[in-house]
């Protein structure tokens, strides 16, 4: 294409006009410039604003990456052999089966599907697949369904259920449509720990700490009682970088003053100013996005018992399919990215600390760090459920009690819990031990002189 002509120089004419000039535009509060800007427009120049705010207001608006199910959004997930739809999971496996005609295929594993797991240090800015957008406060637990077999109408709650049977013709339907309420994420990983085998590794891990259990744990102890649970998990892929700086110490003298009851032992040192900075990725961390499991306070439950049994080998999640969940519960999300981005920064300031460790190993008295700055260059979100066996048990007590758990990895079978103990006995054992050490003791002491 031709580029711009030449610029002609502006001109000025000269008329006569015996009119008055008209006045100068208002200037003032209220004038026709006190106007809001235009639709995307901003009304300060960014250029004038401090670093942070403006890399805020440039940064992209987060992409969202489709993987909604359209093949099953009418609820209805057929065979691909027979067209039946008593679909269910195959045992300890990925695999789904057709109950009619016992044909077995493979869902498609997100990260192959959508290139989940590409790119990771060229992220920019936020993306979000369409599983992770953000909760409507307004989202409605009920959905309905016409059924293709017969035009019935089928509701499902998805506060307790993913899947239904239309009561006239036996369809099966199932919740695969990405709803704005958190209840469809984007992918899930099947489980592979059957029941039978999550019941014997519980009873192990019990029967290991029987002998200082509270009385009544031991007595209602069922562990046939334990649940299947899908919990919901966002999935994160980073591309960062940091900062950190403190002091070292490295250790010149020892040396000790005083006797008797008295003696102190000192230490010189030499104290540098310490420095770093680290650029890395990360792949597949998990964060949980439930409100409820989120919250780790030890006085009132054992939530964290759960975190003891990553990892989950996320890679081998398959697209969303509720047929999976067929026999199992699973709980809603309820955290949303922006709600999660402040836990993302922590847990990669952890990363980096762990970055640099190898680093600052000459500093034998160690290193403080004081200043620590996370830049998250790019992030990419992914809601994922996780199987989890659970089992569950509430010790009664103030405030509401203790509400213990043992869980078991649905994919691996790591075992981690909580079982209630008698106080009295673990202090009996702690006093019995500690006299039985001091005794060697002396005896060691009055054999050596």
């Amino acid at each position: 294409g031709k580029g711009p002509g030449p610029v002609t120089p502006d001109r000025t004419t000269t008329m006569s006009n015996d009119k008055t000039p008209p006045p100068a535009s208002p200037s003032g509060p209220g004038s026709p410039r006190d106007v809001p800007p235009l639709p995307g427009g901003f009304p300060i120049d960014p250029a004038t604003l401090p670093e942070p705010i403006r890399k805020e207001i440039e940064a992209p608006d987060p992409v969202a990456i489709d993987t909604s199910a359209t093949e099953l959004k009418d609820g209805v997930n057929r065979c691909p052999k027979c067209g039946a739809t008593e679909i269910r999971q195959k045992p300890c496996s990925d695999l789904l089966v057709c109950l009619y005609c016992r044909h077995e295929w493979h869902s498609e594993r997100v990260e192959e599907e959508f290139g989940l797991g590409d790119g990771i240090d060229q992220l920019a800015g936020t993306v979000v697949a369409s599983g992770a957008r953000d909760i409507a406060a307004d989202a409605a637990a009920l959905m309905t369904f016409k059924c293709a077999g017969c035009g019935a109408e089928v509701t499902i709650n998805t506060e307790n259920a993913m899947t239904a049977r239309c009561h006239w013709c036996r369809h099966v339907l199932g919740v695969n449509e990405q709803i704005a309420n958190g209840a469809v994420p984007d992918a899930v990983l099947p489980f592979h720990i059957a029941k039978d085998d999550a019941v014997a590794r519980i009873r192990q891990f019990v029967d290991k700490r029987r002998l200082f259990a509270l009385k009544a744990f031991k007595e209602q102890f069922t562990p046939e009682n334990v649940s299947g649970v899908y919990l919901p998990y966002m999935i994160i892929d980073a591309n960062a970088s940091a900062d950190v700086a403190g002091h070292g110490e490295i250790k010149t003298r020892e040396y000790t003053r005083g006797s008797g009851d008295n003696k102190k032992t000192y230490y010189d040192a030499d104290v540098y100013q310490v420095a770093r900075h680290v650029e890395f990725t990360v792949d597949d961390l998990p964060l949980e996005s439930s409100g409820e499991r989120g919250d780790l306070d030890v006085k009132r439950n054992t939530n964290n018992i759960i975190n003891t049994i990553l990892p989950f080998d996320t890679k081998n999640a398959v697209k969303w399919n509720a047929s999976y969940l067929s026999g199992f519960s699973s709980e809603k999300r309820d955290r949303d990215v922006a709600q999660l981005r402040p836990r993302l920064e922590d847990e990669l300031l952890s990363i980096a600390r762990a970055q640099v460790e190898s680093s600052v190993d000459r500093y034998d008295r160690g290193v403080r760090w004081e200043r620590e700055r996370i830049d998250v260059r790019g992030s990419r979100w992914v809601a994922m459920y996780l199987p989890v066996w659970l089992y569950s048990y509430h010790q009664p007590g103030s405030n509401g009690g203790m509400l213990h758990y043992i869980a078991v990895n649905g994919r691996t079978g790591e075992t981690m819990g909580s079982v209630p103990v008698q106080q009295w006995k673990l202090l009996l054992a702690a006093i019995t031990v500690g006299g039985f050490l001091e005794t060697i003791a002396l005896w060691i002491v009055g054999h050596a002189s």
